[in-house]
């Protein structure tokens, strides 16, 4: 069978706003979305509202039916039901069974967002940052039981540049991750990529960032602590605690020399900075806990006693 837009029957996986954009990009180049598979609603805002995930929106947008297991790997029985010839799947965070993987006729296939065999795992953009590569990408590869092991279909990468940070990172990926599966979904359907294996030798994993890893690190270097901040920014939000209360730092730049301890914010003219490892790192962008994101100058405007107090 010779599959096209119109014969290929695709269920997509994935929860939010970077697989939103490729499911968007699926349904408005006119394949054929039988089925959205998407994490549970959950409670959001100061009234815990329980929200549907971005891919969800869309899904009920187009009038796609939308299935949300709590656990995948208990509940797809469905999935037999909607008789899928591929699955696509982009950030649907929950492992995948072999029931699900079986499934589709023509098997199921991910955008992960890393030029593999680099950075397999759940936090590559942030990874990719922290680690200074002067460029990412994404992989459309073949789904197994090991995490991000498949073979791969083709990939495409674009460059990090000086001022990225995890949030236009993201952003870069959302386009990237769409347009390589509308290239790409009907050939392989149609098995004309067959795809290479991963080498094992240079494999390397980027594990989740967890709570712990968003308080930032003053005895880094001055340069990875401003790619740590890259890294986690706009969200979580890399922090210090200024008075006991979380201070994050979004957007930073690094200056001349400090001759103050790591830590010790200071007033250059009219902008706050703060000093790491003997260099100083301009505050562009900060946020008090409980309060909005600011810039710096304002930030010293409110708190004009601050220089010479010591983040930690």
């Amino acid at each position: 069978m010779s599959f096209d837009k119109s014969n290929a029957r695709i269920v997509f996986m994935g929860t939010p706003e970077i697989a939103a954009v490729t499911l968007r990009g699926l349904v408005e180049d006119g394949f054929d979305v039988v089925g959205v598979i998407t994490n549970p609603d959950k409670p959001t805002g100061r009234k815990k509202l329980l929200t549907p995930s971005p891919v969800k929106a869309v899904a009920l947008e187009y009038g796609i039916p939308v299935f949300q297991p709590a656990r995948i790997r208990l509940e797809y029985d469905f999935l037999y039901e909607l008789k899928p010839d591929v699955i696509v799947t982009l950030a649907y965070g929950q492992i995948v069974p072999k029931g699900v993987l079986d499934a589709p006729t023509k098997g199921c296939v991910n955008l992960h967002g890393s030029l593999l065999p680099k950075y397999r795992g759940a936090a590559p953009m942030q990874h990719a940052i922290l680690n200074g590569e002067k460029e990412t990408g994404v992989t459309l590869m073949e789904m197994v039981e090991a995490m991000d092991a498949g073979r791969m279909f083709d990939r495409v990468s674009f460059p990090i540049e000086e001022d990225d940070d995890y949030g236009s990172v993201y952003a870069k990926m959302s386009v990237a991750a769409r347009d390589l599966i509308l290239k790409d979904l009907i050939p392989y359907l149609n098995d004309q990529l067959p795809g290479i294996p991963q080498d094992e030798d240079l494999v390397t994993v980027a594990s989740k960032i967890k709570p712990e890893d968003e308080h930032l690190d003053l005895t880094l270097e001055a340069e990875a602590f401003l790619r740590l901040i890259k890294a986690l920014s706009p969200t979580p939000g890399g922090y210090l605690l200024y008075e006991g209360t979380k201070f994050k730092i979004l957007k930073a730049a690094l200056l001349g020399n400090a001759d103050v301890p790591s830590g010790t914010l200071v007033k250059e003219g009219k902008k706050l900075c703060l000093a790491v490892s003997g260099r100083l790192l301009r505050l562009d962008l900060v946020q008090p806990e409980g309060r909005k994101p600011m810039d710096g100058p304002s930030f010293l405007n409110g708190h004009p006693d601050c220089p010479g107090k010591a983040l930690d």
